[in-house]
């Protein structure tokens, strides 16, 4: 049983009020059952950066799993490989995730807390014709003036210069830096990186605003 398998099993068992039952089933596979919602079969990956092969080759292994869940703080998730899951009725995300999907009962269509609300807020922009997603946190959107905007999501709850430095080296320049905590404020310096690197670092209430003018 590899590590982040062990862990997973530790704190599902272990949940305030013992709500949850997991079990071992096989791989990196657990099962987890809950009062009053269906069982969920999730697969626990230690993996660093999750593409679409990796979560084919889980599905095939397992073709009856409900969640992938990426157990590293730092996990990144290919946008292919999120399209793939969710084309499968299969939900993805990290352990809060997965907890949270078990309680509501909807493992299936469940997604990442940190990106979900922002994620979907983008296809409601009427403004947006098309929205591409290259990552759990980058964006390429079509706009229906015709122009294209990269965008790039960071949750910290205060951005620093560090922050947007480190999502362009990441994954490459972006026109937008997205400050997606709804509580938090850019710093001063990560206006100005943003400045230095092309690209724009806004807050929720200012991004369709700015869209609109481009």
């Amino acid at each position: 049983m590899n590590w982040q398998v062990k862990y997973a099993l530790e704190n599902l068992n272990r949940d305030i009020g013992k709500l949850f039952k997991a079990e071992y089933i096989e791989s990196d596979v657990i099962k987890v059952t809950t009062k009053g919602q269906p069982e969920v079969f999730a697969h626990i990956s230690a993996c660093h950066e999750i593409t679409l092969t990796i979560v084919k080759g889980y599905t095939e292994q397992f073709p009856n799993l409900d969640f992938v869940c990426g157990y590293r703080s730092n996990c990144i998730w290919n946008g292919d490989a999120i399209d793939f899951l969710r084309s499968r009725g299969v939900g993805w995300g990290n352990s809060g995730t997965l907890s949270s999907a078990i309680r509501n009962g909807d493992a299936n269509i469940a997604e990442h807390k940190t990106w979900a609300f922002s994620s979907r807020l983008i296809h409601q922009y009427g403004i947006v014709k098309n929205a591409i997603r290259e990552f759990d946190r980058i964006f390429m959107v079509e706009l229906k003036s015709g122009r294209e905007v990269r965008i790039g999501m960071i949750a910290d709850y205060e951005p620093t210069a560090d922050s947007v430095r480190s999502l362009v080296e990441q994954f490459g320049s972006v026109d937008i830096a997205w400050n997606i905590n709804p509580n938090g404020q850019p710093t001063a310096s990560s206006i100005q990186a943003g400045k230095e690197l092309g690209c724009e670092v806004l807050k929720t209430d200012d991004l369709k605003s700015h869209m609109q003018s481009l």
